[in-house]
């Protein structure tokens, strides 16, 4: 016998009432403010067709009301499966539309449900964030169900990928659910992200705050370093989600997406020759390295805006992806400092987890100097980068182009620190100090004494570097695996890359160390 019209029109009638939301008069509201609604969102991220809805019917009981006497249609989140350019992802939006997107249990155990069906099929787990906070009405059941999600988040954690998009309010405890996650994109304008609002801070410090200081995605990416990527817009955070999970596998089993069928060529590419400034003095600009180095257009940068005298990113060097971590010398001469120790730390770690080989392009005169730097903790947080590199299993390739110096050069990942292979360009300087401190330190009398002093100064310089910094010296010992000319770099790090792919390393069997926070 058929199913009865009338059980086929109750379902249809059910699915569109929830799907409505919260109507359209709020919808257009949203639109004319430049925001899609959550279903719009989802629509935008999953491949045409693929998206299959979790939970559509879910509601904390059908009595709920969120003080305005409407239902909660799919209590406030829409979650599911889909494919994402054919590779099936997890996603949930918070509904801003109903109850201001408000988290209750039932809104909680739906994050929960759909998180631990993502870690138990290998897939990536994309969460937008737009949420007036706990349900008042739930009290503590509410906050129970932030514990759960962070709970998962953390489980999840180097199992599968997770991106936080934050495109609306996203405050107090709610924060940290995305702070738990791998990579978070925030939209320009629309969206706040921060523990206590102005209110707060003023009722508990005195301190007046514009909400732009300190929650904007501006602050987040510039000051505080909290956000990976900002984004226009809606649809640009759903972009830039699918272009970060083009460089990522869909879990730690997984390699990551390489395209092999690329062949390994020797390029000899004389430009490279030519972006190296004559004088040690001028600062050599690292990204126009990477430009030259790797696939045409494929670079991707994090954290652009934050720590600038350490470049983080992915790329491609012919087919092989690859996460770089580069010093900067044209900001702060390219010295690790704390916030630069910090970006390199996170994205070598998040490399590891996903099996994403490590290049690192050293140009380093050392550690920052500073009263600031050294009561902020720089031994703690430098501490941090060593231990991300040495506890570091993907392969890692390392170029040094110019200075190394101190315990900078081992910070940037040398030899002794499990580097599987050290290249240096003729122009390197590998020692203690530079030729100038060293100088003065070594040749003090000498100078002092000579009819001419800059001149020996300058003469002592060059005798240094050639005695004790130069890149031969460190290839004698075995410490780097060649020197080569700038221009045969690209061709040298595809097959170096190529070389590693297959590695494979154990270690120490163990809960986990313990890295220095």
């Amino acid at each position: 016998m058929a199913i009865s019209q009338k059980l086929l029109d109750d379902l249809k009638a059910r699915r569109k009432k929830i799907i409505a939301s919260g109507g359209d008069a709020k919808l257009e509201k949203r639109h004319a403010k430049g925001l899609m609604s959550a279903r719009e969102r989802l629509e935008a991220l999953f491949d045409e067709g693929s998206f299959q809805e979790f939970g559509m019917h879910v509601t904390q009981n059908y009595n709920l009301f969120d003080g305005l006497g409407k239902s909660c249609p799919a209590d406030g989140l829409v979650s599911g499966i889909g494919l994402v350019n054919g590779r099936p992802v997890a996603a949930f939006a918070q509904d801003f539309m109903v109850s201001g997107g408000s988290l209750g249990s039932a809104h909680a155990e739906k994050i929960c449900k759909l998180m631990k069906f993502a870690s138990e099929n290998g897939m990536p787990v994309i969460g937008i964030n737009d949420s007036g906070g706990a349900r008042i009405q739930e009290g503590v059941e509410a906050l129970g169900g932030y514990g759960k999600i962070f709970w998962q988040n953390v489980n999840l954690s180097g199992v599968v990928p997770q991106i936080a998009i934050i495109a609306g309010p996203c405050a107090g405890g709610a924060a940290y659910s995305p702070a738990l996650m791998d990579f978070i994109i925030m939209t320009k304008s629309n969206s706040n992200l921060f523990i206590c609002g102005p209110q707060v801070i003023a009722a508990a410090t005195g301190e007046k705050a514009d909400p732009e200081s300190f929650a904007s995605a501006a602050a987040h990416a510039t000051i505080s370093g909290n956000i990976h990527l900002v984004a226009e817009d809606d649809k640009h955070a759903i972009e830039l989600s699918e272009k970060l999970l083009s460089y990522l596998p869909s879990n730690n089993m997984q390699e990551a997406p390489h395209d092999l069928s690329m062949p390994v060529e020797k390029i000899y590419d004389e430009t490279l020759n030519e972006i190296v400034p004559e004088s040690s003095k001028i600062a050599l600009d690292v990204y126009k390295v990477i430009e030259r180095i790797v696939d045409a257009d494929s670079f991707f940068e994090i954290q652009n805006m934050w720590a600038k005298n350490m470049v983080t990113g992915f790329a491609k060097i012919q087919g092989v992806v690859i996460g770089i971590i580069a010093n900067q010398p044209t900001f702060k001469a390219g010295c690790l400092d704390i916030n630069a120790a910090d970006k390199a730390a996170r994205f070598i770690r998040t490399c590891n987890a996903f099996n994403v080989p490590i290049l690192n392009l050293v140009d380093v005169p050392g550690f920052m100097p500073g009263l600031a730097q050294e009561q902020g903790g720089i031994i703690r947080h430098g501490a941090k980068m060593l231990f991300a590199y040495a506890s570091a299993t993907v392969p890692k390739i390392t170029l040094i182009m110019r200075k190394a110096y101190g315990g900078a050069y081992i910070g940037m990942c040398n030899t002794e620190m499990g580097a599987d292979m050290v290249f240096a360009w003729p122009t390197a300087e590998i020692a203690v100090m530079g030729a100038e401190g060293a100088c003065k330190v070594l040749y003090k009398k000498e100078i002092a004494e000579a009819a001419d002093p800059k001149a020996k100064e300058a003469e002592l310089r060059e005798d240094y570097r050639e005695k004790f910094a130069s890149p031969y010296q460190a290839a004698t010992k075995g410490m780097i695996t060649d020197v080569i000319e700038p221009a045969e770099t690209r061709g040298v790090l595809a097959q170096a890359f190529r070389a590693t792919l297959s590695k494979r390393q154990t270690r120490l069997p163990k809960k986990h160390g313990n890295i220095p926070l």
